[in-house]
């Protein structure tokens, strides 16, 4: 089943991606971590989440240590109201559509959408641990945030890996950047 649903007045359905940043304005010292974290990722997107549904169900790598699923609580991103879930101070920076654009018709649309809804579903139940070794984005025994939502697409022949990397370091082509995915899918961002 195809879920819809609104944060901060931009739709998102099933298998569409979230795309944060991480940190906060005026938070204490964990915001303050959390903003210095994100400085290390190249762009201004720090972390990827698949929305799922119903309502506001999600699927991230992150924090936990883990896969996990987590619920947004109300139609607004609130890290505050979610951090219990989640472990992550960060704030919406916008919604990532690997879907438009694709000259796909509705009905494979919709098969996309819930086979990927269905694998990171499948990750979560699993609780597969965080992949540190971002360099190894092909492997299913551990994930980053945007290698999940990466090999879900991967798995249905859309490729989210522009194959671009860090050009100054030699050897980040196959690290799946969560900037990459916000550049390389149509996309609305946050007001």
């Amino acid at each position: 089943m195809i879920y819809k649903y609104k944060i901060n007045g931009l739709t998102v359905r099933t298998g569409d991606i979230i795309c944060t940043a991480d940190g906060a304005a005026n938070t204490d010292i964990r915001g303050q971590f959390w903003r210095l974290l994100g400085k290390i990722i190249p762009g201004d997107v720090d972390h990827i989440i698949v929305y799922v549904g119903p309502n506001g169900r999600c699927v991230e790598a992150g924090a936990k240590g883990k896969v996990i699923t987590f619920e947004i609580i109300g139609n607004t991103w609130d890290f505050q109201k979610m951090i219990g879930q989640r472990g992550i101070i960060d704030t919406l920076y916008g919604i990532a559509y690997p879907l438009q654009g694709k000259n796909l018709n509705e009905t494979d649309i919709t098969g996309i959408r819930e086979s990927v809804a269905r694998y990171c579903l499948k990750q979560a139940e699993l609780e597969k641990p965080y992949n540190m070794n971002f360099l190894d984005s092909t492997t299913e025994n551990a994930y980053y945030c945007s290698q999940l939502a990466y090999l879900a697409y991967l798995k249905q022949g859309i490729d989210l890996n522009t194959g671009r990397g860090i050009p100054e370091i030699p050897g980040t082509e196959s690290i799946i950047f969560p900037q990459e995915i916000w550049s390389g899918c149509e996309h609305k961002k946050a007001g």
